[in-house]
């Protein structure tokens, strides 16, 4: 396992974090995790060198924490830095916060959190946070003990991310980055921009929900073996993060042991700066070729939003974008229903027009969703 310096902390964290969130479960019921095989994959992860162990409050509806907790019993917790996250939209009042945390403590069975994040921030989840107090509260529980090192994870633009990085002396951020998300939300800018400012650099979805490893795409697949040497497609997506010195810690929701150990063999042999020039471009190759296949040029800006009739416009582009991009309708079907939900779906548009008048990039916006309606709603 290879392992670095992680900020202004000086921790020494493994470059793989075992990420709670997508553990073995029983029945296809999120909330039913299977216990015995949970346990022993973060044991295993944890006795093959990664000490970074990832959770958070929502995790499989609310059960990851204390399966963790569990997990890190026997010695384990020694052994590790522990991070979980603050429920950001939850905060109501400024008690909640103390609420929260004092409940993750007793599920986690511990006494402090290493690394605590304000979960999941965008624009209204920050401005919800600041009013309620949230600086005070993690001065506070640095100076008593419950919590060590303070970051947040982060899901919007790239001006609000610089804005958040700017506003508190945080040690670390988290943010989605992977071969195709380099402009996404945060993106590589932001990722300079958080180094820059002296802060260590988590990754979240390294594979893109798992987009990048099933049903590879014939054209993706060849393009994958033109490299003398031969890598599964999640090698590859973790070679291009870990390639990049600015990358400290990159997290994996591991299922299977069979993952487990590719991931954890994966980050034994990928130093910084160790790709050559031709796997270099070839990942920009494929980049590229997912590029291609996009079926909307959504930029995701929501200058066509709020929808009169309420449909997730952006949201509804980016699962018809994945199911094109990656070949797999099924998935990006389930998730369309699960993250959209019927209330918001692209067969209520009443075709008013106003979002294209709105749209920088120009899209038929009404045809599209028409495609998006046709395609998942069937």
């Amino acid at each position: 396992m290879i392992y670095k310096s992680f900020g202004s902390t000086k921790e020494n964290i493994s470059i793989l974090g075992f990420g709670c969130m997508r553990l073995p479960i029983l029945d296809n019921d999120t909330s039913k995790i299977n216990e015995p095989e949970a346990i022993n994959l973060i044991r295993y992860a944890i006795d093959n060198g990664v000490n970074y162990i990832d959770t958070a409050y929502p995790y499989h509806r609310e059960m990851s924490e204390s399966l963790v907790g569990k997990a890190l019993q026997d010695g384990y917790r020694e052994k590790i830095h522990l991070a979980t996250k603050l429920p950001s939209w939850l905060i109501k009042a400024p008690e909640d916060f103390d609420h929260y945390l004092n409940e993750q403590l007793e599920k986690l069975q511990t006494d402090h959190i290493d690394f605590y994040l304000v979960h999941a921030l965008n624009k209204n989840f920050w401005k919800n946070v600041k009013e309620h107090g949230l600086f005070d509260f993690l001065d506070k529980i640095q100076k008593d003990g419950r919590v060590k090192h303070i970051g947040f994870s982060f899901h919007d633009e790239l001006d609000l991310f610089k804005e958040i990085v700017d506003a508190y002396p945080w040690s670390f951020c988290q943010i989605q980055y992977n071969l195709l998300d380099r402009d996404y939300q945060a993106g590589e800018e932001g990722l300079d921009y958080a180094k820059n400012k002296g802060l260590a650099t988590i990754i979240m979805e390294p594979l893109r929900g798992g987009f990048f490893t099933r049903n590879v795409p014939n054209d993706i697949a060849a393009k994958w073996n033109e490299s003398e040497i031969k890598r599964s497609p999640a090698e590859w997506a973790f070679k291009f993060l870990w390639n990049n010195p600015k990358v400290d810690l990159v997290l994996s929701g591991m299922t299977s042991l069979d993952q487990l150990k590719e991931n954890i063999a994966t980050a034994s042999n990928s130093p910084a700066n160790s790709l050559s020039e031709k796997e270099v471009n070839i990942i920009n190759d494929v980049t590229q070729i997912y590029k291609d296949r996009i079926a909307v040029d959504c930029t995701n800006c929501k200058y066509c939003m709020p929808c009169p009739a309420n449909v997730a416009i952006p949201d509804c582009f980016e699962q018809y974008n994945n199911a094109a991009m990656f070949g797999d309708v099924e998935t990006a079907k389930n998730q369309y229903q699960m993250f959209i939900g019927s209330k918001k779906f692209a067969s209520l548009c009443v075709e008013c027009g106003k979002c294209e008048k709105a749209c920088p990039q120009h899209i038929p916006i009404r045809e599209k969703l028409k495609e998006v309606a046709n395609l998942f709603e069937k």
